[in-house]
């Protein structure tokens, strides 16, 4: 969702990250999409510009069996700590292409 790479795992290697998820999420019970390589930026207002911050690594979209019924998570390359984010009305999107470009419940802007 933003300079994505290549599509992620199919197939077996599919399941394995939907295992992966499951021992963070065992409400998450199929992978939407994928996108291999993202990187996470937030807005600093002081600076008024992009900053990256410390959040890395492939994204999952996904449906989940409770509520919310959809969420994304990008299971992090630098550290322990994912980004994970539940797909509510309260989550806004924004494409421009192609970057994806979000402000969550918090009213924190995102963009990926």
């Amino acid at each position: 969702m933003a300079a994505v790479a290549a599509r992620g795992p199919v197939g077996k290697g599919r399941d394995i990250s939907l295992a992966a998820l499951q021992r963070h999420d065992p409400y998450i019970n199929r992978i939407v999409d994928v996108a291999s390589q993202v990187a996470l930026y937030t807005f600093g207002h002081r600076a008024n510009e992009w900053e990256k911050t410390d959040v890395e690594g492939t994204l999952f979209v996904y449906t989940r069996s409770a509520s919310p019924k959809h969420g994304f998570t990008i299971m992090n390359r630098l550290s322990m700590e994912n980004r994970t984010e539940p797909i509510t009305k309260d989550l806004d999107f924004q494409l421009q292409d192609p970057f994806l470009l979000y402000r969550n419940a918090r009213l924190r802007p995102f963009v990926v």
